[in-house]
């Protein structure tokens, strides 16, 4: 029976993976980047100030919000960088060919675009839980507040129960990675799994954010700069590299090594499926945790639309496809794929210790994950329960339901696979529904924003500050100034 189910699974995602997708998730980024004008692929400079430039300033806590900009911002990327960052761009490779690459930049380029709007619709349809003192969205609260569709939105929520299972193979990831680079039994590393998540979701979206925001930004330029590093040393190879990228994005690879054949469209294939997978853009995950932002207006923390897809495609994962093909990886053990194939590419680099770089990475990575996973099921959880009482009490079950299955990580990860494949069909059909569908609001606020807010602001005008709230009440959305 499960291996039909399987079967059956695996096919409606080879068709979804396909022109499918292509269609949905790169027409949906051309459309908004057209619709922007290019904002969050030109104005870097603007971006970068608004971005990484606030990393070392007090947090904005004056206006509507939760949390600083920044922290929700640090919890979306610790979601967005996972294992997909080291298992997924040598996947894209392997399967693709080099022109895959190719195409999980453009993924990545577009997607700026993508990520700023579901930014904007997460700040324009968020709801205030007083009984949790939390500002909240994500894709069911969008579709309910925005298109009205109850209960699509209600079954969005429902699909939250099965987060638990389908994060196990960040649990799995974490776990072999230690045991890896340690030496340490991977039952120890899940009851560091267990206890560390514990400690730190029973704080709430404040602890998350506050780890967050110093654990993501630290493992980053970790594994960027030891990265770049390795390129440095492989420099000869720079130019042949990015010549076969781009050549093979066009024309069939006829593969060598661990890197298969492919033919342009599974280039394309797998280079899309990868950058979705890897940056989150058009998944709906930024609709959640930016909601919470305290920001002077929603564009501004529109601006990690931009980041997120700069971090996480265009830096994370392309050091890890350069590894690969800088250092010959796939020449020189044309047995091995995936993430072992980026630990061989490391370890011709930097021998034994380049092992153990991806080893930390990866559990870096896959924690975080799980964290802000935690975070988006948890929200789900709220939507169904609504601003009531029952919402503390049902948290800490809900948290030992999360919590619990940890302990299943080194089982067969099949059923998993597939429970996490279908989720992310569900997921991406239906934001990108909602974008498109509330693609008014969205250039509204933003050319409210560029238009009006920021030349008033930059000609010290000091106009009022700009934030939304959805009032479930009244069905209606309230804009508030200050």
């Amino acid at each position: 029976m499960l291996d039909v189910l399987q079967t059956v699974v695996t096919s409606i995602s080879g068709f979804f993976w396909g022109p499918p997708l292509f269609i949905a998730v790169l027409g949906t980024g051309i459309y908004y980047t057209i619709a922007f004008k290019g904002a969050y692929q030109l104005k870097i400079g603007h971006h970068l100030k608004n971005t990484f430039g606030t990393m070392f300033t007090p947090p904005d806590e004056e206006g509507e919000g939760t949390i600083s900009g920044f922290a929700a911002a640090a919890v979306s990327i610790s979601s967005v960088i996972g294992v997909g960052n080291i298992a997924g761009p040598a996947t894209a490779l392997t399967m693709g060919g080099p022109g895959a690459v190719f195409w999980m930049w453009i993924t990545a380029i577009v997607g700026m675009s993508t990520k700023a709007a579901e930014v904007l619709l997460g700040q324009r349809y968020r709801v205030y839980f007083e009984g949790i003192d939390e500002y909240l969205c994500g894709r069911n609260y969008v579709i309910r507040n925005g298109l009205g569709w109850l209960r699509l939105a209600q079954l969005l929520a429902w699909v939250v129960v099965f987060t638990p299972w389908s994060m196990l193979v960040q649990t799995n990831a974490v776990a072999t990675s230690i045991a890896e680079a340690f030496n340490i039994p991977v039952n120890v590393g899940i009851w560091f799994i267990f206890i560390t998540l514990a400690v730190t979701i029973i704080g709430g979206v404040r602890r998350i954010a506050a780890v967050a925001d110093k654990v993501v930004p630290a493992m980053a330029i970790f594994y960027i700069g030891a990265g770049i590093i390795l390129v440095a040393m492989n420099l000869g190879e720079v130019p042949r590299m990015f010549s076969t990228i781009v050549s093979h994005a066009f024309t069939p690879y006829a593969g060598a090594g661990a890197v298969a054949g492919a033919s342009v469209a599974e280039a394309m294939r797998f280079g899309v499926a990868r950058g979705v997978y890897s940056n989150e853009a058009g998944m709906g995950t930024a609709m959640g945790v930016h909601s919470a932002a305290i920001v002077d207006h929603p564009v501004r923390q529109a601006s990690w639309g931009f980041s997120e897809c700069l971090i996480d495609t265009l830096l994370v994962c392309s050091i890890t496809v350069f590894a690969i093909m800088a250092t010959g990886a796939n020449f020189a053990n044309p047995e091995v794929t995936g993430a072992a194939l980026v630990t061989v590419a490391w370890q011709l680099a930097y021998g034994y210790i380049g092992g153990v770089i991806v080893a930390v990475a990866t559990a870096f990575f896959s924690w975080t994950t799980l964290l802000t996973a935690y975070y988006n099921a948890e929200k789900g959880v709220n939507f169904l329960l609504g601003d009531s009482k029952l919402n503390r009490t049902v948290m800490w079950i809900y948290m030992a339901y999360y919590l619990g299955p940890q302990f299943f990580a080194g089982a067969d990860t099949g059923l998993l696979w597939m429970i996490t494949d279908t989720i992310l069909i569900i997921s991406v059909t239906s934001s990108i529904a909602a974008l498109l569908l509330l693609r008014k609001p969205v250039v509204e606020m933003h050319y409210d924003f560029w238009d009006r807010y920021l030349p008033a602001l930059e000609a010290g005008e000091n106009p009022p500050r700009v934030s939304y709230r959805f009032d479930p009440a009244s069905g209606e959305e309230v804009r508030m100034e200050e």
